[in-house]
């Protein structure tokens, strides 16, 4: 199977099955020197973890990480960094009646059309365990991004229709409610409306939003590698991920010219907002961001704002027509332990991807400009 690395320079490939032995992942391209320790990964890993809800799958995985390799002392040796979660509580006895089903909302009927075989229990690699290696890796990017000065946060935005309006946003209190929401008021309603979808043996999706503050002006490029591209590749990467947008999205097809652009103006000396532009270019603030801060595919210095489309949890007990693997028409009814919402779980997933992309692209902007090259090799 091809298609499980991501990025060109700081890259991750992740590997392992969700009834498996084991989940693990080979980060490439870290530089050494980068204080590392299991704890670190830990911390992110325990954000996406099960069984931290009612919400939330009943699963009991501790996930606690090991790194095997490249990490010397507390330091990254700028070799591969490979580490490893080992499965603890799989039931794959819980599958044995789906095996020749294909479940409505779920990869089984691609796979198989693609492979002509399919690991039943639990997805296989279409598993949303599957996303352990991938917080592993972004945990260690977003540690490398920190020492450039570079913060990302993300957060559940919405549930169902319950979405927290711009003006509600208080990120100090993310980690106060087990949907990680940015307002209080706004988790009890999305909670009473999980209530609701869990009566009626149905699931729910939302939205998640991620911040990321303190990028430079100028990284991405303006075609294929666009900025923007490679984050909406990387998230749309994300098994539940159905849509991306950045900055405005797709509201900005409602917008006029005039009132989607961002109007620029320099800020008073000692106030600018920003990084200071590369060469001798002043860095400019902008009245609003509809863009996200991306322009042409290139960072322009302010908040970069993405959100994740993500469908409600296609594993639901309630009774759904489909057909047999010899094509037979029936019905199933899905048993067992899943998530009545995925999305708290897929914010540190999306936290993770955004981080990764953004390294990379950080380590390939470092050879545009010749003066770059001079002033390291000379120095």
């Amino acid at each position: 199977m091809s298609g499980s690395t991501f990025g060109k320079l700081f890259s991750v490939t992740t590997w392992g099955e969700s009834h498996g032995p084991a989940i693990g992942a080979v980060i490439d391209g870290c530089p050494a020197g980068l204080s590392l320790a299991a704890e670190d990964i830990q911390k992110y890993l325990d954000r996406r973890k099960p069984g931290q809800s009612r919400y939330t799958t009943a699963r009991k995985e501790g996930d606690q990480v090991q790194i095997l390799s490249g990490v010397f002392e507390g330091r990254t040796t700028g070799t591969p960094v490979s580490v490893v979660v080992f499965n603890e509580d799989q039931r794959s006895r819980d599958y044995s009646n789906i095996k020749d089903i294909y479940r409505p909302g779920h990869a089984d009927y691609s796979y198989d059309a693609k492979y002509g075989f399919r690991d039943y229990r639990g997805g296989g690699r279409s598993s949303g365990r599957e996303t352990i290696g991938r917080v592993a890796a972004g945990a260690i990017a977003a540690k490398l991004l920190k020492t450039l000065g570079i913060r990302l946060t993300a957060y559940t935005r919405a549930i169902g229709p319950v979405k927290v309006p711009s003006d509600a946003i208080d990120l100090t209190v993310i980690r106060d409610n087990p949907l990680y929401m940015p307002d209080q008021e706004y988790a009890k309603k999305a909670s009473a409306y999980l209530e609701t979808c869990m009566q009626k043996q149905d699931s729910a999706g939302g939205i998640v939003e991620c911040l990321i503050d303190g990028v430079p002006a100028g990284i991405g490029d303006p075609v294929f590698e666009k900025l923007d591209a490679s984050l909406a590749k990387a998230i749309m990467s994300i098994g539940a991920v159905k849509g991306v947008e950045i900055g405005d999205g797709f509201a900005s097809a409602q917008l006029s010219g005039s009132q989607n652009n961002d109007p620029f103006y320099l800020p008073e000396p000692g106030k600018a907002p920003a990084k200071e532009a590369a060469g001798s270019i002043p860095a400019p603030a902008k009245s609003s961001n509809h863009a996200g801060g991306i322009l042409g595919g290139i960072s322009d210095g302010s908040r970069i704002i993405l959100r994740a489309a993500i469908k409600p949890t296609p594993s639901i007990s309630r009774e759904q027509s489909t057909i047999t693997r010899d094509g037979k028409n029936t019905t199933i009814a899905i048993r067992g332990r899943h998530d009545p919402v995925i999305v708290p779980r897929a914010v540190v997933v999306v936290e993770s991807m955004a981080a990764l992309a953004l390294a990379d692209a950080m380590m390939c902007n470092m050879s545009a400009r010749l003066s770059s090259l001079q002033d390291f090799y000379r120095n």
